[in-house]
């Protein structure tokens, strides 16, 4: 069965983005890329909210045909070039980049279907609002956090709001030079 995978950046103190949206306080470096793009092995699905998938599809479409792009963009972008793109939303109905599939209405049974197909895991990545939906409804089976050197104080938040207990185990965590620690845990 394929699973979830939850990658998301977050500040010491839980949030995802600074109180306007910013997130130039992430630490994204060689290494951390180099640990990120590791995903592209294990996974052939990308799953996004409706604003991250926005913020992604007005950018990665545009790095194969400039020819100026950074190496790094350019093999994330290869992968999503071949990967489904999964966007969870109740407002758009269609869209133009090639290989998007639209959830809107039922999304943890269609999520569950998606995760008794064949392929390799699902990458959710960042989407704070709909990764908290995912574990209020248990659809998330391993859970990547990498935790900022910074504390923003105020933002938003990447748990806040759950209903329930969520209780997790630590299989791994790695620290970075540059000072993130990316925190593996799966449900316990």
């Amino acid at each position: 069965m394929r699973k979830v995978v939850f990658f998301i950046h977050m500040s010491l103190d839980g949030f995802a983005a600074g109180p306007n949206g910013e997130m130039d306080w992430i630490v994204y470096d060689e290494d951390m890329q180099k640990y990120a793009h590791s995903f592209h092995a294990t996974t052939d699905a990308a799953i996004y909210g409706r604003v991250t998938y926005e913020m992604m599809a007005s950018y990665w479409p545009t790095v194969l045909s400039n020819p100026s792009s950074d190496p790094g963009d350019r093999s994330h972008a290869e992968w999503l070039e071949d990967a489904t793109k999964i966007v969870v939303s109740r407002t758009l109905d269609s869209t133009d980049w090639k290989g998007t599939v639209v959830i809107g209405e039922n999304m943890a049974d269609e999520i569950r279907k998606l995760k008794q197909q064949p392929g390799k895991d699902m990458w959710l990545l960042g989407s704070p609002t709909l990764a908290r939906s995912f574990a209020q409804h248990g659809l998330i089976d391993d859970y990547r956090v990498s935790v900022n050197p910074v504390i923003l104080g105020k933002g938003l938040p990447v748990f806040a709001g759950l209903e329930q207990r969520a209780p997790l185990t630590l299989v791994d965590s790695q620290r970075f030079d540059a000072g993130t620690v990316v925190m593996r845990y799966v449900p316990a």
